[in-house]
């Protein structure tokens, strides 16, 4: 990769920008009030803005390998309380995609080193979801449900957060799981019924 191209490349756009508008950065400088946090996986093949089709200021971003939400990742916490507290978003969404390297590699029995605890959150999720996948035929379909199930159990850990409880009791903040088909460029909306999955639970991770 060209470092100096990155440069000229970042100089074209601004130019390009500020000729649509004079008043695009100033604009910009003055704050920003995005409506969505998303909490994506870092792979590279995966811009959350762009495949949301949103620009500069729409989404508050929040990335990891898998996508994962966890109690003990204080910059996830952090960028949550943030979110929902400060900037008062409408939505969370936590947005996987198929063909995800975190997920397949949660599958492969070999030493990661230090993704070992990381991806040990992926290794639960299956534990949790053992049966239902053991009754998926094909590897590949496995693999493509695990990645939704993982989503799906992330944003059970956002919906455990204090802050988006008390937000979504005070100001019907939404949480949703999405996942990104690489292949065809899709977002598919998992749609999944939060109430229902936590209604096991919630007497644990209620707060009143």
């Amino acid at each position: 990769m060209d470092m100096e191209g990155i440069f000229r490349n970042n100089r074209d756009w601004a130019r390009k920008k500020i000729e649509a508008d004079p008043t695009y950065f100033r604009n910009l400088s003055q704050g920003q009030s995005p409506e969505i946090l998303y909490i994506g996986c870092s792979d590279s093949r995966v811009s959350a803005e762009e495949l949301m089709g949103v620009g500069p200021g729409a989404a508050f971003v929040h990335r990891n390998i898998a996508n994962m939400v966890s109690n003990l990742d204080l910059s996830a916490m952090t960028v949550i309380q943030y979110a929902v507290a400060v900037l008062r978003v409408k939505h969370v969404v936590v947005c996987g995609h198929y063909f995800c390297g975190g997920v397949k590699a949660a599958l492969e029995s070999k030493d990661m080193g230090l993704l070992n605890p990381w991806l040990r959150n992926i290794r639960d999720v299956f534990r949790l979801h053992r049966e239902e996948l053991a009754g998926i035929g094909g590897e590949e379909e496995r693999y493509r449900r695990l990645v939704e199930l993982n989503v799906e159990e992330q944003c059970v850990n956002v919906l455990k957060v204090a802050d988006v409880q008390i937000a979504a009791r005070q100001r019907r903040l939404t949480v949703h799981g999405w996942v990104f088909d690489i292949q065809s460029g899709l977002l598919n909306d998992l749609r999944v019924d939060f109430d229902e999955k936590l209604r096991g639970i919630r007497e644990l991770y209620h707060l009143e």
